[in-house]
């Protein structure tokens, strides 16, 4: 690496920017009380020649952020728990934030900045980070971990997901097992990786049995309890309709039970249906949701660990890892109708 590309500590870039070190520590822990003008100088600095911090042992004040796409519903309690179970053993202490869409560019991260250098790191969860906010963290030498990732993680960053595209087979195939060709499914938003994965699982599982994929089953969904209610409905009110609706989370299930019960239907006798997440709430839901558990809050300790084996300096032995979705067979699926049969 040559001197011109070798990161700068602060005393390095103050020197060449021409100020003070106190400005330039202000500028990279976020802070505000910097003009304009100079902060946009080593902001440059900072993106042509990067930050040299020293490397610290979390201590009992270190901090992992957890940053979270939308803090809605289950999901995210999951993720909370995996992250605290390393990060209490290790007395270090968690923050929670969200990442909210449209916002502000810098908001969250300025949050991040000013909290160093207690601040480990950042564990992204199903967010997709803009390129000018992972540069920042990367200048900053901020590691950064994405959990469940909603999009291709690209080259050199470390991400943790689960076995979405198996999961969205051994689900279909659950329901073909059982005697279903009307199998319908509703996706996530189109442009999550874990959607398209699990949309995929299912043609592949379909195609294999032999069984046509019928466009008119494939509902986009968004991942909500409204939006599955809004899209199972519609395709219950098809002419043929399906007899098994596979719904890409456990919310959207939910949604595909409040349409079965306003349509007059019994879950499982007129319609099966099976989830994805296996949250704790659907073993008591009315029947008991079959699903496929996808581990969050294991994949949650294990992002946790590969943030902290970075911010200690060391390399991962591993930079993605894919956890393994199991199938869990409840009281919500069963043979279709005698007279749907195929």
């Amino acid at each position: 690496m040559t001197a011109e590309s070798s990161p700068l500590t602060i005393a390095q870039l103050a020197e060449l920017a021409g100020v003070s070190t106190a400005t330039v520590s202000k500028v990279v822990n976020g802070r505000s009380e910097v003009a304009p003008e100079t902060r946009a100088a080593v902001e440059q600095l900072i993106r042509q020649h990067g930050y040299r911090r020293q490397r610290r042992r979390p201590t009992p004040t270190a901090l992992v952020e957890l940053v979270f796409h939308a803090l809605e519903g289950d999901y995210p309690t999951e993720i909370i728990k995996g992250v605290e179970r390393v990060a209490h053993a290790q007395e270090i202490t968690v923050g929670v934030s969200e990442l909210h869409h449209p916002a502000p560019e810098r908001g969250w991260l300025e949050g991040v900045l000013r909290r160093r250098p207690t601040g480990l790191g950042v564990i992204a969860v199903f967010s997709s980070l803009s390129q000018s906010q992972r540069e920042q963290l990367a200048h900053r030498e901020i590691p950064l971990v994405l959990l469940d990732p909603a999009d291709d993680p690209g080259h050199g960053i470390p991400s943790v997901g689960a076995g979405n595209w198996n999961g969205g087979l051994t689900a279909t195939r659950h329901l073909l097992e059982l005697g279903h060709r009307r199998i319908a499914i509703i996706t996530g938003p189109e442009n999550a990786l874990p959607s398209r994965a699990r949309l995929d699982g299912y043609r592949t599982a379909l195609d294999m049995a032999g069984v046509p994929v019928d466009p008119q089953l494939i509902a986009r969904g968004d991942f909500l309890i409204e939006g599955g209610l809004a899209e199972a409905e519609r395709l219950l009110r098809l002419p043929d309709p399906p007899t098994a609706i596979f719904a890409t989370n456990d919310g959207q299930a939910i949604g595909a039970y409040h349409a079965a019960r306003r349509l007059g239907l019994r879950i499982p006798d007129d319609l099966s249906v099976i989830g994805f997440d296996d949250l704790p709430p659907m073993r008591w839901a009315i029947p008991p949701l079959t699903t496929i558990r996808q581990p969050l809050a294991d994949m949650a300790a294990a992002a946790t660990t590969m943030l902290l084996t970075l911010a200690h300096g060391e390399p991962l032995p591993q930079s993605r890892i894919e956890l393994a979705t199991d199938l869990v067979i409840r009281e919500s699926t069963a043979p279709p109708p005698a007279r749907k049969r195929s």
